[in-house]
């Protein structure tokens, strides 16, 4: 289970039963939701929270850096609460359901030198795709 409420609640941010709820319905493992999947699991729990109230919460919990916002080939941003355990992204190119995976080696690593172009690499992100087995089946 993801880590997000024990972050929130470490760093003091303001836990309104509004910002709660948004920071409940991320939390956990494999957590990939779009904004309106986020609004609509909130109000099943609070049912007067606004999707703005949801779209600004989602907003600082980015720029805090303890939400991370994955975005897929065109679609709607998910937001993932795994911000502080390295990992990389499984993304189903038929339903776009995304799985956060732990693939050994390094990306870093595994860019040559001479394709490095005199930069000073500091990250990768990379994203495997393929079909879940729910598309494969269809």
């Amino acid at each position: 289970m993801s880590d997000l409420l024990e972050r929130l609640r470490e760093r003091g941010w303001r836990m309104t039963s509004q910002r709660r709820v948004v920071a409940e319905v991320l939390d956990g493992d494999h957590v990939h939701l779009t904004a309106d999947e986020v609004h609509a699991r909130a109000a099943q729990r609070l049912p007067e929270i606004s999707r703005a109230t949801v779209y600004n919460a989602l907003g600082e919990l980015v720029s805090l850096g303890e939400v991370i916002e994955v975005a897929t080939d065109g679609r709607a941003k998910r937001y993932d609460p795994n911000a502080h355990h390295p990992h990389q992204h499984l993304v189903c190119s038929g339903c776009g359901i995304v799985r956060d995976v732990h693939p050994t080696g390094s990306a870093l690593a595994d860019l040559p030198a001479e394709e490095r172009f005199g930069f000073t690499v500091t990250e990768a992100e990379v994203t495997y795709r393929g079909l879940c087995p729910s598309c494969a089946r269809t």
